[in-house]
């Protein structure tokens, strides 16, 4: 009896932490994860401010961005600014929703969110110089009260670790409107291949006067995309409108390409822009357009052709050629074809005409006769 009422006992115990959301599970790291639901987080003084992650996941994208590949397997590195209007298409889903809808954010919303509770560091928009380093990361209250941004002070804010609280409407994510990207283009003899990865993010505000006018682009800050990749991994999105349903997060969007950005800048030593070194716009495109272009066949151009494949270009070559000289015959030749309609009347063209007239020549005696006939109807 006494090991049945034990075994109830335990029974109810387990039951008991699972119903309050107190199940404690192994990280793999020798730690202990608490899970506990929204009644139990609003107890402790805690709001329910976007998925709870934990350090293994954090630890997870910071080892895979730092280890992957190291300076001594790099060849070849080029740095590219891009800037992504969210006015295009492909760039919408950074954009839309304006308001959280059905745990849906859009990217500026979750990037201040972090920032309020103190889970995201910015760093200090420089054009050109950016630093990633604890001198030129940004305090929130002054981001906030550059930019006029209404907050209060959270509960149980130190100034160690300060905290805010920004009611949804005042987050200006409408104003927000396009972001500057820093791509990192790397070519590694590892992995023999060269692949881009986005470096950093920076918002950029668009507002105008208080007489109207164009509106005012204001950058505010740089956030490195491998600080905030683990919430971004959590925040599914969808990019098409045939398909409703969020088939990719905000990490896959970045990491694959997915977004459509006008390269700006590239890393020189004048530090300066595109527009700054090509002012006619025809120029700066084309300038662009190249750009773009010798990073698409970068990778291309370091093999070897295969043997197979050189065969492939001369038979392409010689179809070339000899489609050349087929147009030149062809043009030769549009005299006998435009005659190729008298043959529906009867008619023969004239270069077959003086063939028959060489293989079967006409006898002397049918002329004569013709000439005597003449004669005697004169007569």
């Amino acid at each position: 009896m006494k090991a049945f009422s034990r075994k109830i006992l335990l029974t109810g115990l387990v039951l008991a932490s699972i119903a309050t959301g107190a199940f404690a599970q192994d990280d793999g790291n020798g730690g202990v994860v608490r899970r506990r639901t929204g009644t139990e987080r609003t107890r402790h003084g805690q709001q329910d401010n976007g998925p709870v992650l934990s350090e293994r996941v954090k630890n997870f994208y910071d080892t895979d961005a730092n280890t992957s590949v190291s300076d001594a397997d790099l060849q070849w590195m080029r740095v590219i600014y891009r800037q992504l209007d969210l006015n295009k298409d492909k760039n919408a889903a950074l954009y839309f929703p304006e308001e959280p809808l059905e745990g849906q954010e859009n990217l500026f919303r979750i990037i201040m969110r972090l920032m309020a509770n103190n889970q995201l560091a910015a760093y200090e928009y420089l054009d050109g110089r950016e630093v990633f380093t604890e001198q030129y990361r940004v305090k929130v209250r002054d981001v906030l009260d550059r930019f006029h941004i209404l907050f209060t002070d959270a509960k149980g804010s130190t100034e160690k670790n300060p905290r805010f609280v920004i009611e949804e409407s005042d987050v200006p994510s409408n104003e927000v409107l396009s972001y500057y990207v820093i791509e990192r283009w790397q070519y590694d003899t590892r992995h023999n291949r060269l692949r881009p990865r986005v470096e950093a993010i920076c918002p950029v505000l668009h507002r105008a006067g208080d007489f109207g006018g164009d509106a005012v682009r204001y950058p505010m800050f740089w956030v490195r995309f491998n600080d905030i990749r683990p919430w971004l991994s959590q925040q599914t999105i969808f990019v098409d409108d045939n398909n409703n349903l969020p088939t990719c997060t905000y990490d896959d969007f970045f990491t694959l390409g997915m977004y459509e950005g006008e390269i700006y800048k590239t890393r020189n030593l004048k530090n300066r822009s595109l527009m700054q070194l090509y002012p006619n716009a025809d120029e700066r495109k084309r300038v662009q357009d190249s750009i773009q272009a010798s990073l698409d066949s970068f990778e291309h151009k370091l093999w070897v052709p295969s043997r197979e494949e050189v065969i492939a270009a001369r038979e392409a070559r010689e179809a070339a050629e000899r489609g050349d000289s087929a147009s030149v015959n062809d043009k030769e030749d549009k005299p006998v074809r435009a005659t190729r309609s008298t043959r529906r009347s009867g008619k023969k063209p004239a270069a077959r005409q003086s063939k028959v007239k060489q293989s079967k020549p006409k006898s002397v005696k049918s002329s004569s006769s013709s000439a005597a006939r003449s004669v005697r109807r004169r007569k």
